[in-house]
């Protein structure tokens, strides 16, 4: 069975970067994979998203980047948290956690 795409809202894929980075430092395919996983399939990010997104949290101070080698023995640039991204993924899941409960609200309503 296919599987529909969905449209991540504005500021969500900075938000699963974030907590998909709260478990430790990745590069950035493996940002998108674990995504992919966790999701079930449900979300995919698409490389035009994703770097960009990346760089603009970097440029935010919220995450940051070093050279490393990936699994696979190449050369990758692996993302961490720094303590103001970790302070932002708070924030941001209260945001997102009171956006869902009112939507759920609505959804409900008789």
């Amino acid at each position: 069975m296919r599987k529909a795409n969905i449209e991540l809202l504005q500021g969500t894929l900075d938000l699963l970067i974030l907590r998909t980075l709260a478990t430790g430092p990745k590069h950035g395919w493996a940002v998108s994979e674990r995504i992919q996983q966790i999701s079930d399939d449900t979300l995919r990010v698409n490389q035009g998203s994703l770097y960009p997104a990346l760089h603009r949290l970097e440029q935010q101070g919220w995450i940051k980047a070093e050279w490393g080698i990936s699994e696979l023995g190449r050369r990758a640039r692996f993302y961490h948290l720094t303590p103001a991204g970790r302070k932002q993924l708070e924030l941001e899941t209260d945001q997102w956690s009171r956006f869902a409960q009112a939507i759920g609200k609505v959804l409900k309503m008789a």
